[in-house]
C-alpha cells in the first residue's frame, strides 16, 4: 500500500511516496512562500505522479496559508483518486524528522515560527509522544521551558536568547513520516492553527431603542 504524504505548513514544501515502510520517492523544497504554485507540480514529479493508496497531509500548526493549501490538495487528490485521507501535527512531523537525536536526549521541545513574533512550541517524549499541548507564546514567555534540546526552525534563535541548551535546526520532512508514532494520524485533516485567527468577527449592531 503507498502513502503519498504531503507538509507545506513552513517554509518547506515537503513530499513523499512511501510504500512497505520504504520511501519510494519524494521532494524537499526550502521555496518560503510560493507553496500553491509548487505544491502540486512536486507531486506530479513523484514516481507514477505521486498516485497512492493512502494519502496524509501535515495539518500545522505553521504558516496559515501553507497549512490551508496543504489540507485543501490533499483533500482534492484523495477526491479525484477515491481514496482515503488523513491528517497529523505538522509540529509532531517536526520531531520526527529529528528522532534519533530526541530518544538520545530523552525528549525533546519543537519550536516553530508562529507569525506576529510569537512561536509554537510543543514538547514530545522520547517515543515521540506529545508532552503537552501545542501551545503559541511570545519568544521572552517561551524561553522559560526548560528542555535542554530544542528542535525546529526557531530552535536556533530559541537557545540564543535562553542562554542555555542545545539548539538542532529542522524543518518538517515528508520522509519521516515513517517515524511517527501509530497514534499520531487524525482520522479527518483539518488545519490546526495553534492559535486564534487574526480576524475577528464583526460585533451585532445594537438596535436603537
Amino acid at each position: 500500500m503507498r502513502h503519498l504524504v504531503i507538509d507545506s505548513a513552513s517554509e518547506a514544501c515537503s513530499v513523499a511516496l512511501l510504500a512497505g515502510g520504504a520511501v519510494v520517492d519524494h521532494r524537499h523544497e526550502v521555496i518560503g512562500r510560493g507553496h500553491a504554485e509548487r505544491l502540486v507540480p512536486l507531486i506530479a514529479e513523484l514516481a507514477g505522479g505521486g498516485k497512492a493508496d493512502v494519502i496524509v497531509v501535515g495539518c500545522g500548526p505553521g504558516s496559515f496559508a501553507g497549512v490551508r493549501i496543504g489540507v485543501a490538495a490533499a483533500r482534492a487528490l484523495a477526491l479525484g483518486w477515491q481514496v482515503p485521507v488523513h491528517g497529523f501535527s505538522t509540529l509532531a512531523l517536526v520531531a520526527a524528522s529529528a528522532a534519533d537525536a530526541i530518544a538520545a536526549a530523552d525528549g525533546a521541545l519543537v519550536v516553530m515560527e508562529g507569525g506576529h513574533g510569537q512561536w509554537f512550541v510543543q514538547p514530545f517524549a522520547a517515543d515521540l509522544t506529545p508532552r503537552a499541548a501545542v501551545r503559541s507564546l511570545l519568544p521572552e514567555d517561551a524561553v522559560a521551558l526548560d528542555d535542554a534540546l530544542v528542535v525546529g526552525n526557531r530552535a536556533e534563535p530559541f537557545v540564543a536568547r535562553r542562554g542555555s541548551g542545545q539548539a538542532l535546526a529542522v524543518l518538517p520532512d515528508a520522509r519521516a513520516f515513517l517515524r511517527l508514532p501509530s497514534g499520531a494520524l487524525l482520522d479527518q485533516p483539518s488545519p490546526i492553527y495553534g492559535r486564534a485567527p487574526d480576524a475577528k468577527p464583526m460585533p451585532k449592531s445594537i438596535s436603537a431603542a
